[in-house]
């Protein structure tokens, strides 16, 4: 049998079968366990804070710099556009929306995994998510961010933004309340307010054991400023666990609600193409599917930089494989309705136009997205695809170059042969539209090399709740006893 170890080698757990640790298996929860190497309290929180108290590695910096030279071409690429209007960009007459309403819906979508894991699985107790909750909500903020940029630019006149604000106005013009754009400022808005919220209520415990290991007096003011005088006693952490359960409750019709309002932008139009009740529901899944996607994209990246192998396990990806394979069949079913649907209406508008998807101008995109989004989720129907991390990070990367095409596709074939064939035009991006939404990837990862530089990227505080000394009737060796957590993270 094993020993408990107060010094895990990561190493030893990378692409771990769990094969290899058969004494690691508890008879009690009839599983595996969520944390492997059997580590102490203590060796819990030096694992975590490690890479904000250590020199970053080298890619570190390489990425950092590149995500800053992105975002510099961000801030040109708005600066031309500012300048210059919309004319800058590829749109034209029918295609009034392009990229930027592309890219848009594509990050609102990559937003909703962090609210998903960190609400929905915590008030259904779901453990496995304590390792990357953390993670999936810094994302989901990042990714907020850059969705309300492009907004934000396509209006044209960004000096005249708060006409969309209903607030009086020297023309004595109020906004529009029945346009589904208007419903995006309030949906998307009040989604990002929330998650900056239930991200830093999570953050607090983890902020205080950050000041208290600190060794500089500005990393302590800094930290201590933030933890909001955590001391780690009981009132406190009975006032944590209600707050933290109200956000979840607040945060929880959030997932459906907000891309569901996303949706009605395309379902409340008399476009056909967009006409079509099935939007609410079918934006939800793909948005969980990319958001899924996305997170076991970074993950992959971040266990293997900073050794965190033992605390990302291959359970995790392989739980998020099973809810990207869900959610990508279930987008994959909203495909084959969509034409069924537009068939059985008999309407030959409708019919005409996903027809024109599949064999028009646009094919191409659509195959494009039909084989990403469709096709490639269906290797994790086997466990070996479902837990060999090449495997896992190839099929993310597709899956979000394809709901991206999504998003392209439902936009623009659409748009460009209307009802009067002397109307027709091909839709082609400027170099400004790439370079916009190329700078919104700086936007992203500028803010996440500052998060996993700072701050925690594992939830402390929830990870040792998964702990076998956690349990208070755990029993274990005098000798091999775990060191005693600090005040500041103990339940």
């Amino acid at each position: 049998m094993a020993t408990l170890k107060n010094t895990i080698n990561p190493a030893d757990f990378d692409d771990v079968d769990y094969a290899r640790y058969p004494d690691q298996f508890d008879p009690v929860e009839g599983r595996h366990p969520l944390i492997l190497g059997n580590p102490s309290f203590q060796s819990v929180t030096n694992d975590v804070c490690g890479p904000a108290e250590k020199p970053m590695p080298f890619g570190w910096w390489v990425l950092f710099g590149t995500a800053l030279m992105l975002l510099g071409l961000f801030g040109i690429s708005i600066g031309y556009l500012v300048y210059n209007g919309t004319g800058v960009w590829g749109l034209n007459n029918p295609v009034g929306w392009g990229w930027a309403i592309v890219n848009f819906v594509f990050w609102v979508g990559i937003g909703h995994a962090g609210t998903l894991i960190s609400a929905i699985l915590f008030l259904f107790r779901q453990k496995w998510r304590t390792s990357i909750n953390r993670f999936a909500e810094a994302m989901t903020i990042f990714a907020v961010m850059c969705a309300l940029s492009f907004p934000t630019i396509h209006v044209g006149r960004i000096w005249l933004l708060q006409w969309v604000f209903p607030v009086p106005n020297q023309m004595g013009a109020w906004p529009n309340f029945r346009s589904p754009l208007l419903w995006d400022v309030f949906a998307v808005s009040i989604y990002g307010s929330v998650s900056i919220l239930f991200w830093y209520v999570g953050l607090i415990p983890d902020l205080a054991t950050m000041r208290d290991r600190a060794k500089t007096k500005l990393k302590q003011i800094g930290y201590g400023i933030f933890a909001l005088g955590w001391r780690g006693s009981n009132r406190h952490w009975q006032h944590y666990e209600v707050a933290y359960l109200i956000l979840a409750a607040i945060s929880t019709p959030l997932v459906l609600s907000v891309h569901s309002i996303v949706s009605f932008d395309f379902a409340v139009s008399q476009l056909p193409g967009w006409h079509t009740t099935i939007f609410p529901p079918y934006f939800v899944a793909g948005a969980i599917f990319s958001g899924f996607a996305m997170v076991v994209t970074l993950m992959v990246l971040a266990r293997k930089a900073f050794q965190l192998e033992h605390m990302m396990t291959l359970k995790h990806f392989d739980n998020m494989s099973k809810i990207i394979l869900l959610t990508g069949s279930m987008v994959g079913y909203a495909y084959a309705m969509e034409f069924f649907i537009a068939w059985y209406s008999g309407n030959p508008y409708e019919s005409f136009a996903f027809i024109n998807r599949a064999f028009g101008p646009y094919a191409w995109a659509y195959w494009t997205m039909i084989t990403c989004n469709v096709v490639s989720p269906q290797v994790f129907w086997f466990k070996k695809a479902r837990t060999h991390i090449p495997t896992l990070f190839v099929v993310s990367i597709f899956v979000n170059i394809g709901m991206w095409f999504e998003r392209f596709v439902i936009t623009v074939t659409s748009l460009h042969r209307d009802f009067l064939p002397s109307n027709w035009f091909y839709y082609s991006p400027t170099r400004w539209d790439v370079a916009s939404f190329l700078g919104s990837f700086g936007l992203f990862f500028t803010m996440m090399c500052l998060f996993v530089r700072y701050l925690p990227m594992i939830a402390i505080a929830e990870v040792k709740t998964v702990l076998p000394e956690a349990n208070p009737h755990h029993h274990a060796d005098a000798e091999h006893a775990p060191a005693a957590p600090s005040t500041a993270v103990a339940h």
